[in-house]
């Protein structure tokens, strides 16, 4: 980074000498940027060193670095960059959460760094879905569905200029939408295609430009969750219940020693 960051939480020191993978996420990622509109965001994993892990003394386990002060939303050119220590972004990609799983599954020319211990974590990849990250999937979906719908609790919208222009948050129908799409793909298939799929990304861009109905897109998100429930319970999913704990505990063990020369 060359520009003085506004906003950085953590050890920048610790956070670039144990990086093992980075990727751009966001709507960089799934193909649904709109050029002169959208924010640059990279999440990584690095490994922490010995005396993080197994010393006495608290320490922070993410990185944190934004352009933009706290409680300013990014806009166009802005960057939002955020890293975790390795055992705390297993313990959230073991859930399944959303946002975490990109790194794993982004094409290689988004990912903005790799060494050989972050290739071993994306060929680790398929251990990490489940059921589990279905229904997490499909939460944070109900979370975009009801804030396009005006339903959710914090109901001040977060970008009062689409409402303006459109008369509803397009940019929530678009996440929701997508959110999903990739439910299904990953219940449906045990895997996740990123970008999205060319007709999906053309669906979610035409929900994002103002182009389709809130009414259509709601009902839209709504058909394809009753053909996820469908899948999970009829068992008709090859995902297992839980996220493969055994193998990445083992290699988590395994790739900290390597990386700290034990």
């Amino acid at each position: 980074m060359t520009t003085a960051p506004n906003v950085e939480y953590g050890d920048a020191e610790v956070a670039y000498a144990g990086e093992i993978l980075r990727s751009v996420v966001g709507s960089g990622v799934h193909g649904i940027a709109i050029s002169g509109t959208d924010d640059h965001d990279e999440l990584g994993v690095y490994i922490e060193p010995p005396a993080y892990v197994l010393g006495l003394e608290p320490h922070r386990d993410d990185f944190i670095w934004r352009t933009q002060p706290e409680g300013v939303r990014s806009g166009h050119g802005d960057i939002d960059l955020v890293m975790y220590g390795l055992r705390k972004y297993l313990r959230l990609a073991v859930k399944g959460n959303p946002t975490v799983m990109l790194p794993l599954y982004a094409p290689e020319a988004d990912l903005v760094k790799i060494t050989d211990l972050g290739a071993e974590l994306r060929e680790m990849r398929a251990a990490f879905l489940s059921q589990q990250a279905v229904e997490r999937f499909l939460g944070y979906m109900h979370s975009q569905h009801e804030r396009m719908l005006g339903l959710s609790a914090r109901n001040v919208p977060n970008r009062p200029e689409l409402v303006e222009r459109y008369g509803w948050d397009v940019k929530y129908g678009s996440h929701a939408l997508r959110l999903a799409y990739q439910g299904h793909e990953i219940a449906a298939t045990g895997t996740l295609t990123l970008p999205l799929p060319d007709g999906q990304r053309e669906r979610v861009l035409s929900v994002k430009r103002g182009e389709i109905p809130r009414a259509e897109v709601s009902a839209e998100i709504t058909a394809i969750e009753l053909k996820v429930r469908d899948l999970l319970d009829s068992a008709r999913t090859p995902l297992p219940e839980f996220a493969d704990y055994e193998r990445i505990s083992a290699w988590a063990i395994s790739a900290q020693r390597r990386h700290w020369g034990w």
